[in-house]
């Protein structure tokens, strides 16, 4: 499985090819959409059961990934629809293998338990959870990430920036988790605005790639929290960019959320040697913080959102703390009146 895109750049076929020596029999589905919607799942189940697969590759990014991992969770439950298997463990079954080879370093979708997808018809963005999503194996090769866009680059960096940093300030992260975490920051920091300016180097394309995959072992097991309950949101009403959402996001969270995350920013910051010359945690957390802003303008991601509607907004907000509360182990809990007040920040800063 995999996208228009990856298929008439021709990547697939020296997967198929190498398939093929090994004896095994491949067919192509490569009409797969940006965002997963349920439509684009539902013409890939079709054409896994018309020609009798037995199994997944996932070649693409999180789309991709995500539509092939529900492909499967449909197989395992021809008894429910997309729909009914939204939130947690509603599978259950054993899936056919699903093989995961990521070509961009952000959704780490490659590793999760989740998969996303978008109805159309509710305008929202909802995740199925189950253990079995896991993919058997993932392959990891920076080649496959050389051309990637620098946009492309830049969002779906950010978007494993914000998978790293929720998990790590959730309220049930474990050591694993939180070093994963760590990891995973410390990469990206070092790693995602050479990537973005200097895409064709293997080592800053490989350091993403494992950027990504430590993220997604961490929120996989550790959740994530507002920034993803909002980016959601807006993905669902204006079909915005995950990574770019969470980009414009992650630093107005952060700040929202003050000092209740100011302790672990603090050694966010000095994991990645952010804010050296501060002594106070809460100057730490500021400078952390002011990165993020950093990196996202030198990337070129703006401040705020130009699709954002101000009549929207109390829709958009009350569709944010749905998704969130009560799955997301959030340090601090957000009202209504304060995720407004959060978008509408959005509108100011276009």
């Amino acid at each position: 499985m995999t996208d228009k895109q990856i298929h008439v750049l021709g990547l697939h076929r020296e997967l198929a090819d190498q398939l093929a020596k090994q004896a095994i029999t491949t067919e192509l589905y490569s009409d797969v959409e940006p965002n997963n919607p349920i439509h684009s799942i539902e013409q890939a189940l079709s054409h896994y059961q018309q020609t009798q697969c037995q199994g997944v590759i996932c070649l693409g990014g999180g789309s991709v990934m995500d539509c092939g991992k529900l492909v499967a969770a449909q197989i395992a439950r021809p008894d429910k629809t997309t729909v009914q298997l939204k939130g947690l463990f509603k599978i259950r079954r054993q899936l056919p293998p699903i093989y995961a080879i990521p070509t961009t370093a952000g959704t780490g979708s490659e590793t999760t338990v989740a998969a996303v997808a978008f109805d159309p018809i509710a305008k929202q963005k909802f995740a199925v959870t189950d253990l079995c999503l896991c993919p058997r194996a993932a392959v990891l090769l920076p080649e496959l990430t050389y051309d990637l866009p620098p946009q492309i680059t830049a969002h779906t960096g950010m978007d494993a920036l914000t998978h790293a940093i929720e998990a790590y300030l959730g309220i049930i992260g474990t050591d694993f988790t939180r070093q994963k975490s760590l990891n995973a920051c410390d990469l990206i920091f070092a790693n995602l605005l050479p990537a973005y300016e200097q895409g064709r180097s293997h080592q800053y394309r490989e350091n993403m790639l494992l950027a990504s995959f430590y993220a997604g072992e961490a929120f996989t097991r550790a959740s994530v929290g507002y920034v993803h309950a909002i980016a959601h949101s807006l993905g669902g009403y204006y079909g915005t960019a995950h990574g770019l959402a969470n980009a414009i996001l992650l630093p107005k969270v952060l700040r929202w959320y003050g000092p209740a995350v100011e302790d672990k920013l603090a050694t966010l910051a000095e994991h990645c040697q952010i804010g050296v010359s501060k002594t106070s945690s809460a100057a730490k957390a500021r400078a952390f913080i002011e990165e993020i802003e950093a990196l996202n303008r030198q990337m070129a991601i703006p401040p705020g959102l130009s699709e954002l509607e101000p009549e929207d907004i109390p829709s958009l907000a009350k569709q944010a703390l749905k998704e969130a509360h009560p799955e997301y182990p959030v340090p601090k809990f957000m009202d209504l009146n304060s995720c407004e007040k959060l978008l509408k920040s959005l509108l100011m800063a276009q």
